[in-house]
């Protein structure tokens, strides 16, 4: 295994942590903070994680503290963080009006296309037997996001399945941020570009939340360690991708591991809060583990 497959395979395993252990946190505030203001305040945490992150790059590494001088840079990094935080809004918005049974999978296809559009037109080099890894991985990924007993009881006319308008939009959105944002950081300094862009990403939800008028008080003070928990793990997810995509050339194999983030949370939900394993998460899980396995053998 070559030494950039081994960075991004760690990368896209990385991503689906984070975002996985998240999301699992995130079951603990939804409820009753509402999803934009979980997706705010745990962005506070996030890029306090974050700015952690830079200064040990700074003090223990020795790297410069690196500002972008470019009025453009900037505007493109606040464009990221608002782009990512519509993604997060549209799709909570159509999962709050659906069945998460049914949308999931359009959500998680979204490595899917930004595997394919990598591969065949922005000249990520690859094999037939990568190919063969990644699509087993995915597919891993899309039975583990699918409740079949939701889809068997429902004649799929996408028109009448709510909230798919809002995940479909979020969908073509976050295969849109992952392809530009790989293009924009490679070989650039892609932790402080993925600071800047986390932070951008926070203000503007909170810019959102003011313009929806929402409340931004917390009333019960538990939720404060699960907001953090929250923050800590997205800045663990942003940070591994932003790797990914930021030291090496594998955008296919970073999107697809890291859209396996419903698989920490299963694992979790089942030991934490008891929750059942259906035989359809087992089959989704055993896939995605052996897409892994030989992504890193082949």
């Amino acid at each position: 295994m070559s030494h950039e497959l081994l960075i991004a395979i760690i990368a896209g395993l990385g991503g689906m942590l984070g975002w996985g252990v998240a999301d699992f946190f995130a079951k603990k505030t939804i409820d009753e903070l509402g999803d934009v203001m979980t997706l705010a305040w745990a962005g506070v945490f996030g890029s306090g994680a974050f700015l952690i992150a830079v200064l040990y790059q700074i003090v223990i590494q020795g790297q410069g503290f690196y500002i972008p001088r470019s009025p453009e840079t900037w505007l493109v990094l606040a464009f990221f963080g608002a782009l990512q935080g519509a993604v997060y809004i549209f799709v909570y918005r159509g999962f709050a009006k659906g069945k998460v049974g049914l949308l999931s999978p359009l959500f998680a296809s979204f490595a899917g296309i930004v595997a394919l559009v990598s591969i065949l037109f922005l000249g990520e080099q690859t094999s037939a037997f990568r190919v063969i890894a990644l699509f087993v991985t995915f597919a891993g990924v899309i039975i583990l996001n699918t409740d079949f007993g939701a889809v068997s009881s429902f004649r799929l006319s996408f028109a009448k399945i709510g909230g798919f308008g809002n995940v479909a939009i979020g969908t073509v959105l976050a295969a849109l941020w992952t392809i530009l944002w790989e293009r924009f950081i490679n070989g650039a300094d892609w932790l402080f570009y993925a600071f800047y862009m986390f932070a951008s990403m926070t203000i503007a939800v909170f810019l959102f939340a003011g313009f929806r008028h929402l409340p931004f008080s917390v009333q019960r003070p538990g939720l404060w360690k699960f907001l953090a928990a929250i923050g800590v793990c997205e800045t663990v997810a942003y940070i591994a991708i932003s790797l990914g995509y930021g030291v090496t050339s594998l955008v296919s194999v970073v999107s697809v591991l890291s859209a396996a983030f419903s698989l920490p949370t299963i694992i979790l939900a089942r030991i934490f809060l008891k929750e059942r394993t259906t035989l359809t998460q087992t089959v989704g899980t055993a896939t995605i583990i052996i897409g892994v396995v030989l992504l890193a053998v082949l």
